[in-house]
């Protein structure tokens, strides 16, 4: 980069970053003086509720996934295989990361949880998500160094006012005490929704959009780490994400995410 460009998108960056942060303790204050006149509602049904937004009907119909499921996907299987044996997809089309794990199948109660998070700015979810994660997620954890959320682009985030992944992560930093890097891994362009998008286009959509920052890679090599994401569909995001981490060194990517779509049309293995 010319020298002569630093200092203005430096300045740049930090005035972004203090006007998203004004915004976001706007937001908050907002948000604690509704909370304060309006009872809580559930998310999913819009139930009152006392708590962090779930009732307990609703909580009944969350699918949290656990064992038996494939050691290396996290795809739940519907009887134990025994010890050691990959989902089909696994075997077929493995990814760039080690392991992935889920907090919960991706159905109609976890959808309405993550949008909330993603579209409506209930950050009062992140607690609740992240706890379930850092439980679902325990084993990939304890042998980790660092926890990285997947970034937003800086013009997504701009709109967004925040990094749902990024929330997600302080919380799980919290619970475990692994040491969230935030800024080490980026969002080099912008991409499209991977929404609507067919398998191969999702993986063409982010293909070199992701690249750990020149002046950060030290944090990075050597070390064992955790990408934090809220869904995972096709996995074309993390698996973009964990080859810019090996790229820069990284000694192992495993994936954790709040929710993952579990295809029930198809044997688990």
């Amino acid at each position: 980069m010319d020298a002569g460009a630093s200092p203005p998108n430096s300045i740049s960056r930090v005035l972004r970053g203090t006007l998203s942060a004004c915004r976001g303790a706007w937001h908050h204050a907002a948000r604690m003086a509704l909370d304060v006149a309006l009872p809580t509602l559930c998310v999913a049904c819009r139930e009152p509720v006392n708590g962090e937004g779930v009732c307990a009907n609703c909580w009944a119909k969350l699918s949290f996934i656990a064992p038996p499921l494939c050691p290396r996907l996290g795809i739940p299987f519907v009887y134990d295989p025994g010890p050691g044996l990959l989902s089909m997809e696994a075997i077929s089309d493995p990814p760039a990361y080690g392991r992935a794990r889920a907090a919960v199948r991706y159905d109609d109660v976890a959808r309405t949880l993550v949008h909330a998070l993603k579209y409506q700015d209930r950050t009062d979810l992140a607690p609740a998500m992240g706890r379930w994660m850092a439980r679902a997620g325990r084993e990939l954890i304890e042998q980790s160094d660092a926890l990285i959320p997947v970034p937003l682009h800086w013009r997504r985030g701009w709109s967004r006012r925040f990094n749902q992944s990024g929330a997600l992560a302080r919380v799980i930093e919290r619970q475990t005490g692994v040491k969230l890097l935030s800024g080490v891994l980026r969002r080099v362009r912008p991409t499209l929704q991977q929404i609507g998008l067919s398998r191969p286009q999702r993986a063409s959509n982010v293909q070199g959009a992701f690249k750990v920052a020149a002046d950060r890679q030290s944090e990075i090599q050597g070390r064992r780490v955790v990408l934090i994401d809220d869904v995972l569909t096709s996995g074309a995001t993390v698996d973009a994400c964990a080859r810019a981490l090996l790229r820069a060194k990284a000694a192992s990517v495993d994936v954790l995410v709040f929710a993952r779509v579990v295809d029930t049309h198809k044997a688990p293995i």
